[in-house]
């Protein structure tokens, strides 16, 4: 039906902070590869042959990890969104690319299940104006809300405002190549861009017909925000490490349950247990005696030194955790060193719900264990604890023995004064 395919991946990522300081989110490692690698591998598994990612900030990073794609077996090309002026005029920026047949446009901060795209591709035809994912949630408020009648889209309201379940906008579509029309026609929204959403609405006035094509909501996730890359972790981790592969060294005395990745070049010490589902990378080296727990994906070149519990957590390359520290529900960037005895807490006292500061303002992630956000090339000394939600900054260190319950900006130097008072025995 369609060969080419559009991948938006030109925003910033300011929620996903302290992330997106150093990268573009479409290039944070989940399961076993980036983001965005995720979404290219699976548009070739429907046969797709050329993909145009429309890039800005820090682009020249995305081109520089996926090149001209033939080391994917397809072919991929780059435009640069004349500014940020959303996702309109992303897609109207390849209009040229795009004139013939009906072709694929995806947001390039989703993960998503593959088969997703097949259904799509086999329920669409040229009869409809183009089609576009539906995902059930518990709470729209963030989302754009769709409003259907026998499987076709009415139209979609932006951010509502109201609370609970709906079908939103899951930013997959099947366009023709007629929305460059109503592209051209579409005004500024109250935001200042040239919204797609108001070019399908224009379309849908206009008397076109959209397919709706559902999925569940546990095959989806919009990775807006930094628990979301957790989730999304879960979410292919469960699709990807269906049995157990492993080809690095594994030393007699190590224990391996489950469906577990371990890539070539990679070391488990004896007296490590691991529980899959686990992806390790090439270059790692486990233990000895770690326990490492589901729904874990240690980057490349990582170290787990003697006696560390890692759960649930992405740990990216080049990162040393030393011995006798627990990481869970978090996320560590690249480079950094954690130093012996660090704890980052993962659940409340009074177990409520963690709250995160995002954009200056708390936001409740809705998840009773939830541990810290780490950036890249942070440095914590011995016996460090960190509190549930708080985020780091790149390039911060933080002094041994410091108790980190607030979030720390980029290039901070935090510690705690201790006075040592002597008196006679």
């Amino acid at each position: 039906m369609t060969t080419k395919a559009v991948i938006l991946a030109a925003g910033k990522g300011i929620r996903l902070e302290p992330f997106t300081i150093t990268r573009p989110k479409h290039m944070i490692p989940i399961a076993g590869a980036t983001l965005i690698e995720h979404i290219i591998n699976a548009l070739k598994e429907i046969n797709v042959n050329e993909i145009i990612i429309v890039i800005k900030y820090m682009g020249e990073s995305i081109k520089a990890h996926l090149g001209d794609g033939s080391k994917f077996g397809i072919k991929i090309g780059y435009l640069e969104q004349p500014s940020l002026g959303g996702t309109g005029e992303a897609l109207l920026s390849c209009r040229n690319l795009l004139k013939d047949d009906p072709f694929l446009v995806i947001y390039g901060d989703l993960a998503f299940h593959p088969s997703i795209l097949h259904d799509m591709i086999s329920l669409f035809n040229k009869s409809y104006f183009g089609a576009i994912l539906a995902v059930p949630v518990r709470n729209a408020k963030e989302f754009g809300v769709l409003s259907i009648k026998n499987n076709l889209l009415l139209r979609i309201e932006e951010k509502p405002n109201i609370e609970g379940p709906n079908l939103i906008n899951g930013g997959i579509y099947i366009l023709k190549p007629e929305i460059f029309d109503f592209l051209e026609r579409t005004p500024k929204s109250n935001r200042g861009e040239i919204e797609l959403t108001d070019a399908i609405n224009a379309a849908m006035d206009s008397g076109f017909k959209m397919l709706i094509v559902k999925a569940k909501e546990d095959e989806w996730i919009d990775v807006g925000r930094p628990w979301d890359i957790l989730e999304a972790n879960r979410i292919l981790m469960d699709k990807l490490i269906k049995e157990r592969r492993i080809l690095g060294m594994v030393e007699e005395g190590a224990h391996i349950l489950g469906n577990v990745v371990i890539e070539e070049g990679a070391h488990i010490l004896s007296g490590s247990y691991i529980e899959g589902p686990v992806w390790i990378s090439k270059g790692c080296i486990i233990g000895p005696n770690c326990y490492i727990r589901p729904y874990t994906y240690l980057c490349q070149n990582v170290r787990i030194g003697n006696a560390c519990e890692v759960k649930a957590s992405i740990i990216m390359e080049n990162t040393h955790i030393g011995h006798l520290s627990y990481i869970g529900d978090s996320i560590i960037g690249a480079g950094c060193n954690i130093g012996a005895g660090t704890i980052i807490s993962n659940l409340r006292f009074d177990e409520a719900s963690i709250k995160v500061t995002i954009k200056g303002e708390k936001v409740n992630s809705g998840r009773r264990k939830l541990g810290a956000f780490i950036g890249d090339n942070v440095k914590t000394g011995i016996n460090v604890s960190i509190y549930p939600g708080v985020k780091i900054g790149p390039n911060s260190w933080i002094a041994p023995h410091t108790a980190v319950y607030k979030d720390v900006p980029q290039n901070s130097f935090v510690f705690q004064k201790f006075e040592l008072e002597f008196r006679e025995k």
